[in-house]
């Protein structure tokens, strides 16, 4: 049977099934992720809503051993010790030329993991990196700025982690509705 992280979740309202399947782990399975099926997540993102419709929104991606291990600067020791084994990193940069580009990113981040979700993939976003460190190693522009690392593949096996990750390697639940939806006023 396929892990399924709806399983593990309950929504308050009908929902499709790809909302609860989507989730972060950072177990990865050694299985690269094909080309096509790269190219549909980034396409998914590539359709995200933007303010004005400026997608001030850029990848980053690095797929062969040589490009992740660029990356590995990047992540903080805290998120390199299990990312560094996900077939598939990705720094998203926005232009700061453009209104709204974090929110507009975020968008887009989030299509892209409802695809990878889709496609049987899991997706970890990682804020945990050095910023500095990203925009000279990967010669990024001054007028981008960097958002967040994503970490792309199959989802692993617990084991593989170590034993304070693996209890933390299950999906975590949302806060109730009436926490985050308010009508008329802020509460």
């Amino acid at each position: 049977m396929t892990f399924q992280a709806k399983d593990f979740r309950t929504a308050e309202h009908e929902i499709a099934d790809l909302f609860l399947n989507r989730w972060s782990p950072r177990a990865y399975a050694d299985k690269p992720v094909a080309d096509d099926v790269l190219n549909r997540l980034f396409e998914a993102a590539r359709w995200a809503p933007s303010s004005g419709n400026n997608q001030p929104w850029r990848f980053i991606v690095a797929k062969t051993e040589a490009d992740r291990e660029k990356f590995h600067p990047i992540l903080m020791e805290g998120n390199l010790v299990w990312a560094k084994h996900a077939p598939v990193l990705v720094l998203v940069v926005s232009d700061n030329t453009k209104g709204s580009n974090e929110f507009d990113a975020g968008t887009a981040w989030g299509f892209l993991s409802l695809q990878a979700a889709k496609e049987g993939l899991v997706t970890h976003p990682m804020s945990g990196i050095y910023k500095d460190v990203a925009k000279e190693a990967l010669n990024i522009p001054e007028n981008f700025d960097v958002q967040l690392a994503i970490a792309i593949g199959y989802k692993g096996e617990k084991e593989m982690l170590s034993p304070e990750l693996q209890d933390r390697e299950t999906p975590s639940g949302r806060r109730p509705l009436e926490e985050i939806v308010f009508e008329g006023s802020f509460k």
